[in-house]
């Protein structure tokens, strides 16, 4: 298993070796932590000394685009786009199409054009290994046809499992096919790649559960985290407020985050006197279901305690959370082999946190591990509650447990990128030994 290692960058090597990296989260892609990761990589693996070349669908793939974080790759990377249609916008007739065209997902045209590309590519750069990442599964089938055709080792970037059959009445993805595809594809992997990387400890322990005649070696663990570049030197934070603002930044999945037992909370604790809008606010940013959680906030009757903000820009996003007086983390327990790519950011921004999450999963181990003790059951209205008032005391005395220095730095991304030339050093010298 690969450690991150100090985010100092490694020195250049005469000749960059070259990575094909084939990825569907990639700017101009607006939204998702998964832009990041990708990101972050073709930008620091240069100084690593790996060159990455970009493969990544045309904007068209994208209903939502972004121009901001298109100048970030430009000097970093070679990058090469190709059609991709997704079957839910552009293939689908009344709103219905044909459910074989999003197999292994909406994006499964990108394939046809992808692969010759890819082929180019390889030919015109001669890359020294393959690298393709998860959660759209079509980048794994280029990958895994490249792989096929040229040879080359491949690293898939697995991030979290494909597959969770833990609960035999609520199998991830439920519907039978893409289950039965994910499984294929999981077992090409296996089969097929140098490296299979993984987000967190627990992801890694449920491939090898489920893969067992893939050797322990193989298996790499390489975090998310941050990219130092996007936060100020010197961080504008507002003026004094009258209440406290508590910040949720991202997605809210309905079954993984599911932030019912904190409203039934906050309901409970403005019916007793000790919150109110005058000295609260949560703020739920870009959440991706502001109807459903509207709807949530209604039935507890708390909408004056809680505001859905929409999407903005990341830099914009960093700049709310480093002016927040706490920033909040919710997870449940059926996703305890993930940690929210929020997180690293979180931590870098050295603002209190308050986790919701469940005591046994990798995200609290994780803020334990950086000295972060203020965690809450997700799962129990109560504990929400408890958790909260702790947090809300600490925090007021500035007495809240922040992360050092030290374990902040080891979260970046250059830590990361290292620790990924680290994984493509070991295959392609495998390859060439």
């Amino acid at each position: 298993m690969v450690a991150t290692t100090p985010s100092a960058a490694r020195p250049n090597a005469a000749r960059p070796k070259r990575v094909l990296m084939v990825a569907y989260h990639f700017p101009p892609l607006a939204g998702g932590s998964g832009i990041l990761r990708t990101l972050g990589f073709a930008r620091h693996l240069p100084d690593c000394g790996w060159q990455p070349l970009v493969l990544s669908p045309s904007p068209v793939a994208y209903a939502q685009k972004g121009m901001s974080q298109l100048a970030q790759i430009r000097e970093h990377a070679t990058v090469r786009r190709t059609l991709a249609l997704d079957a839910a916008r552009h293939l689908s007739i009344a709103g219905r199409y044909p459910r074989c065209l999003a197999l292994p997902d909406r994006w499964s045209s990108w394939w046809l054009s992808a692969v010759p590309a890819g082929l180019r590519m390889i030919r015109e750069y001669r890359p020294d290994a393959i690298w393709s990442t998860y959660p759209i599964a079509t980048a794994h089938l280029i990958a895994l046809t490249l792989q096929k055709l040229s040879g080359l080792p491949w690293v898939a970037d697995q991030r979290d499992p494909m597959l969770d059959d833990s609960d035999p009445l609520a199998p991830y993805p439920p519907e039978p096919r893409l289950h039965r595809m994910h499984a294929w594809i999981e077992q090409r992997i296996a089969a097929r790649s140098a490296a299979i990387v993984c987000t967190t400890p627990g992801a890694i322990d449920a491939h090898r559960r489920r893969l067992a005649q893939v050797t322990r070696e193989r298996f790499h663990l390489i975090e998310n985290g941050y990219d130092e570049d996007g936060y100020p030197d010197s961080p504008a934070r507002t003026g004094h407020r009258s209440h406290f603002l508590l910040l949720h930044s991202g997605v809210i999945y309905p079954s993984e985050r599911d932030p019912q037992p904190l409203f039934e909370a906050l309901a409970r604790l403005r019916h007793d006197g000790v919150l109110h809008a005058r000295n609260f606010q949560l703020v739920l940013r870009a959440t991706g279901h502001d109807a459903w959680l509207a709807g949530l906030l209604a039935k507890c009757g708390v909408q004056d305690l809680v505001s859905l903000e929409p999407f903005q820009p990341h830099g914009a996003a960093l700049q709310e959370m480093l002016a927040a007086d706490g920033l909040l983390l919710l997870q449940a327990a059926n996703c305890n082999a993930q940690i929210p790519a929020k997180l690293y950011e979180y931590l870098r921004c050295r603002r209190p946190i308050l986790a919701l999450t469940d005591l046994a999963g990798d995200s609290a181990a994780k803020l334990r591990h950086c000295g972060i003790d203020t965690i809450g059951q997700l799962a129990s209205s109560g504990d929400c509650a408890r958790a909260l008032l702790r947090f809300l005391e600490l925090a007021r005395q500035g007495r809240a447990p922040l992360a050092s220095p030290t374990a902040i730095a080891l979260q970046s991304r250059q830590a990361r990128s290292n620790a990924l030339a680290d994984v493509l050093d070991q295959v392609s010298h495998r390859r060439t030994a």
